[in-house]
Parts: C-alpha cells; sequence; structure tokens
C-alpha cells in the first residue's frame, strides 16, 4: 500500500475540519461529485433546508478546492465556492437594496463564524419568472441566488461551513437561533 504524499494528508486533514462545522437540524448535507477540473482536490456538498418533505425552503451548493500549489486569483492553497438559491417575498424583488442585503448576510455569516479569509467575490441575483398560455394559472415565482468563493486563509475550514450553513438559513427566511440557545431535534 503505497503511503499518502504530503498534499494528501494536508487535504484529508482539512477535509476533516469540516466535521466541526454548526447547523440548523432542518439543514440536510449529502456529498455529491465535485468539479475535477478546477484544482487536484475537490469535494462539494449539496445542501437543503427544509422543513419537511414538502416544504424546501432553500438550497445550495458548498464546494472546497485544494491546489497544494496554490492559484494566482486564489491567493490561497484552498478556495471555497458556494451557490445558494431561495424563493423571496414578491416584493422584494423590486427592492434595489435587497441584494446589499442579501450579500450583507454572507458577510454577517464569515465574520460571526470567524472564518479567516481573503479574496472573497460573488453575485446576488433576483429572479421573476412568469407564466403564459397553458401555464397562466401558476403564481409569478421569485427567487435568489447567491453565488461566492472566497481563500480560507487557514486549514481549518468549519468555520467556513458554519457560515454557508447560516446563509442558506438566511436566504430561507428562518431567523437565526439566539446565541446560546441550542436547537433540539425533532422526532420525525
Amino acid at each position: 500500500m503505497e503511503k499518502p504524499n504530503k498534499a494528501e494528508v494536508a487535504w484529508n486533514d482539512a477535509v476533516k475540519t469540516l466535521h466541526g462545522a454548526t447547523r440548523r437540524t432542518e439543514i440536510t448535507l449529502a456529498e455529491v461529485p465535485a468539479p475535477t477540473r478546477l484544482a487536484p482536490y475537490a469535494l462539494a456538498l449539496s445542501g437543503v433546508l427544509a422543513l419537511d418533505s414538502d416544504n424546501e425552503l432553500a438550497s445550495g451548493k458548498f464546494v472546497l478546492l485544494h491546489d497544494p500549489d496554490g492559484q494566482p486569483t486564489w491567493e490561497s492553497t484552498f478556495r471555497v465556492v458556494t451557490f445558494v438559491n431561495a424563493e423571496i417575498e414578491p416584493d422584494v424583488v423590486t427592492d434595489e437594496m435587497f441584494d446589499e442585503v442579501a450579500w450583507s448576510w454572507l458577510i454577517e455569516a464569515l465574520t460571526h463564524s470567524e472564518a479567516e479569509f481573503t479574496n472573497l467575490s460573488g453575485t446576488v441575483t433576483r429572479t421573476v419568472s412568469r407564466s403564459f398560455a397553458g401555464l397562466a394559472d401558476r403564481q409569478r415565482e421569485t427567487e435568489l441566488e447567491i453565488r461566492a468563493s472566497w481563500s480560507p486563509s487557514t486549514s481549518e475550514l468549519a468555520a467556513h461551513l458554519t457560515a454557508w450553513c447560516s446563509l442558506l438559513e438566511q436566504a430561507s427566511g428562518l431567523e437565526p437561533l439566539p446565541e446560546g440557545v441550542t436547537q433540539i431535534n425533532r422526532s420525525k
């Protein structure tokens, strides 16, 4: 059996730190196929925030990339790439300030979780879908998408996944749990 190289050990150690992330019980995470062309090492998690099987409030993807040689645009050997999608209230979709508010959720989540990072970038997109003809009886659909990426400053990554889970929570419209309050798991 071949001994893992230094880069593999660093990757495996960093991935293990993700187990320390905290999240609401309504958030389900599952490993999904990761992109293979962006970096030598990659992990992708899908996340769904649902109150029950019929009531999905937000979903998204958290991708962790690692290139032991680093990449100039990352300014690091690690990069987190995220996506969050949620329905929003119809009156919010026309509010020009909403983009800044939605982006502030990410900044607050990263700050609150004490994630150390650099090189943050991203977009906030609001969409409206109206149906016509044979689909005219459907209600107008309004959605929010937040796409963001940043470079963790350390290989301790739990805070980054915690921040992303907090972003799912904010986008879904759920109030964050107050400091010091522990959520009790619901029986199914």
